[in-house]
């Protein structure tokens, strides 16, 4: 993540819950604030009732590949915490960056959100990376990623 740092002390975190800006999804919660730093901070919470440690981890992944796929489209100088939430469990890749971009675009922290050559050649890459087999988007990565949960 080039313009990017983590976020990582608790105060830092219960600042951004109390004091920062937030718009929820049905899969994720962000919450933003200005950082006054020439770069963005990021924090990804999962809770254990989303599952065990591999259920987690793997909501995690995915949520910060999201935003390192998205982070030039991002301004910079805000503090940001994605919170997954239970149904982010079952949603497939490409639920859940529509839903974090929306939320992006909804907090007004997504800079130049109109561009499409970024999304969609990130989008794709990463769901070939993401998949075994390496063909098709969509609706069977949405099997693949149910079936392997279990």
């Amino acid at each position: 993540m080039k313009f990017t740092t983590p976020l990582k002390k608790n105060h830092e975190f219960r600042r951004l819950y109390n004091k920062g800006k937030s718009s929820a999804s049905q899969c994720v919660v962000v919450y933003c604030r200005r950082n006054g730093k020439p770069e963005n901070r990021l924090g990804v919470t999962v809770s254990t009732k989303l599952g065990g440690a591999v259920v987690r981890n793997r909501v995690r992944r995915r949520l910060k590949e999201i935003y390192r796929l998205n982070e030039d489209k991002l301004s910079t100088g805000y503090d940001i915490v994605l919170v997954a939430r239970m149904r982010s469990r079952y949603a497939t890749f490409s639920e859940l960056e529509s839903s974090v971009m929306s939320l992006f675009r909804n907090l007004k922290i997504s800079g130049n959100a109109g561009t499409g050559t970024g999304a969609g050649a990130g989008t794709d890459t990463n769901m070939g990376a993401r998949k075994r087999t390496g063909a098709g988007t969509g609706t069977g990565t949405g099997t693949g990623a149910g079936g392997n949960a279990k």
